[in-house]
């Protein structure tokens, strides 16, 4: 899709009245790099002829933009969040930049979450050395929220998600056909 004003403007509009990151391409970034680059040479020029209605109107576009990708930044961390907690890792609706993005944020919220988990885990502490690794496993079917022997709750996870979680309750679940372990 070919970026417009019209199009960003509408963007910008579903970005403003929804919860939930708006649909755009892949490369979104990208396009919207490239018509920008269009609109600031329009900008450049209309500065040599003292057009004040085309400075105006990139003006807008540029606050525009930097308030679309500043609610997509606040719904991707939302997104982050949720994700390290429930194991859902859907990706719809982001550009290629923001997946590569809710990936990296996703591994170091995980690290982050088991600093907690190590808390309770007959206390174990992150830099006592003892078992807080955690195994990547892929839920063979639906599984509600449970509390493991660390008393954390896990979970719910979904059919298909592939979720990093305590040795421990891996092999658990594993014993119990319920996930299978990557390697």
């Amino acid at each position: 899709m070919d970026l417009n004003y019209d199009e960003i403007r509408r963007i910008h509009r579903l970005e403003k009245n929804s919860s939930k990151l708006v649909e755009v391409d892949l490369e979104f970034y990208s396009e919207l790099r490239d018509f920008l680059g269009g609109e600031k040479q329009e900008y450049f020029d209309s500065l040599k002829d003292l057009s004040s209605t085309k400075a105006r109107d990139f003006t807008n576009l540029k606050k525009m933009v930097e308030e679309i990708f500043a609610m997509r930044e606040k719904k991707l961390l939302n997104k982050v969040l949720v994700a390290s907690r429930t194991g859902d890792r859907g990706e719809e609706h982001m550009a290629s930049q923001e997946k590569r993005l809710f990936g990296e944020l996703l591994v170091l919220l995980e690290k982050h979450n088991r600093l907690l988990n190590g808390i309770f885990s007959d206390g174990e502490s992150e830099g006592s050395g003892k078992d807080l690794n955690t195994l990547s496993v892929e839920i063979l079917s639906d599984i509600p929220v449970f509390v493991g022997g660390d008393m954390n709750e896990y979970g719910p996870f979904r059919k298909g998600n592939v979720v990093a979680i305590p040795h421990k309750i891996a092999k658990l679940l594993s014993a119990k056909k319920l996930v299978e372990v990557k390697s």
